[in-house]
């Protein structure tokens, strides 16, 4: 049977289009917009939780001692600069005495003149004694007068008030001897504790007054972090608590430290909790004051529940919740999130249970009527 031309032509072209539709067909349900997405899956397991919480500090000194004169005065020389590691009880500088050191030179003159005041008094007493008892044996043999007598103990009393003045007078000059010598002992800048010059808040020929800083000295032992962690996620921090601590200007080392304390007052404004953050061993070379820090506190470990990673939290319609696959189809699950550890897992209190299966990753957005199409791995996704 032999076809007209014209379909012979039709009949060539069903032939040719066939192939190509089916072809895009195929295509479009492969590798088109109507293609399964791919994406990787994992599965909830029950595992327990060590989560940590983060913060940011800065570095401060816990004791500072900020040494200065007693009494207003000018600054005669400083042996000590900034910078500078200092031990207990050295000296750091000194005041000028001005006449101090004359006062004591007069002070220990007049002690020497009293000393001799207490001989002479003490002579004159002895005298007097002697006298009131020959006195008193003449009148029992009736040798003299009762005036006599009378008059000789007068004597006696005087001599003997006179001797406890002289007394008195040298022990009130001891002690002004000692007042002066502790003044001049004032004037002396030490070093209460052993440490690092911090500030010189004056310069030899400078006058300050009485209490005002010359020299600050920080304990280089005593060092700690004055840390705020969000009160959100603050739950569980407590003293004792293991802690790393991250200066910023030695980004690739972590120093070993922990909580010596919470702060019972909380930052109302920045809604963050203080914590104090001291080092274990104080690191070498010292950080600077001020220096910032990042802080991380390992909190205790958390009983097991179902746990997922926090990469497969998705946000639909203002919901939190995972896709899980339900007999070969997508369900939106919303879920109740429980405490998450730095390396991204996460409890789940509500919503899933051990051995559900859930989308990790996927190329496009999911939704309820997508199709996937498990993979290992996704390209530029880490495992």
């Amino acid at each position: 049977m032999k076809f007209p031309p014209l379909q012979r032509r039709t009949l060539a072209l069903v032939v040719i289009i066939i192939p190509l539709l089916l072809l895009f067909i195929y295509v479009a349900l492969r590798s088109g917009p109507l293609a399964p997405i791919a994406a990787t899956v994992s599965t909830v397991e029950s595992r327990s939780v060590a989560p940590a919480l983060a913060g940011i500090g800065t570095v401060q000194a816990r004791f500072t001692y900020k040494i200065g004169p007693t009494v207003a005065g000018r600054v005669k020389r400083l042996d000590v600069h900034v910078g500078d590691i200092v031990k207990a009880g050295q000296v750091l500088g000194e005041m000028d005495a001005v006449d101090l050191d004359d006062r004591v030179s007069a002070q220990q003159a007049a002690i020497k003149s009293s000393e001799a005041a207490l001989r002479q008094a003490a002579a004159k007493e002895t005298f007097a004694q002697t006298q009131a008892t020959r006195y008193e044996q003449l009148l029992s043999v009736r040798g003299t007068s009762e005036e006599t007598v009378v008059t000789k103990r007068q004597e006696l009393a005087v001599a003997s008030a006179a001797l406890v003045a002289s007394r008195e007078d040298i022990a009130r000059l001891r002690a002004e001897l000692e007042a002066l010598r502790a003044q001049r002992g004032n004037l002396r800048l030490v070093a209460p504790v052993a440490g690092l010059v911090a500030a010189r808040d004056a310069d030899p020929g400078t006058t300050v007054v009485a209490g005002q800083a010359v020299i600050e000295v920080i304990d280089t032992a005593g060092l700690w972090v004055d840390t705020r962690f969000d009160q959100i996620s603050a739950e569980g921090l407590a003293i004792g608590l293991p802690a790393k601590i991250v200066l910023r200007s030695r980004r690739s080392q972590a120093v070993a430290g922990h909580v010596l304390r919470i702060e019972p007052r909380a930052d109302a404004v920045t809604e963050e909790t203080l914590a104090k953050i001291v080092f274990n061993a104080p690191p070498v070379p010292l950080p600077p004051l001020g220096e910032l820090a990042e802080v991380t506190v390992q909190l205790g470990e958390l009983p097991a529940a179902p746990t997922i990673s926090n990469a497969a939290i998705r946000t639909v319609d203002g919901k939190r919740g995972v896709w899980k696959l339900v007999e070969g189809g997508l369900t939106f699950t919303p879920v109740v999130l429980g405490r998450s550890s730095l390396d991204g897992l996460v409890q789940v209190l509500e919503g899933l249970s051990v051995g559900d299966q859930i989308v990790l990753y996927s190329e496009k957005t999911l939704s309820a009527k997508s199709r996937i199409n498990i993979v290992d791995r996704l390209p530029g996704v880490s495992p």
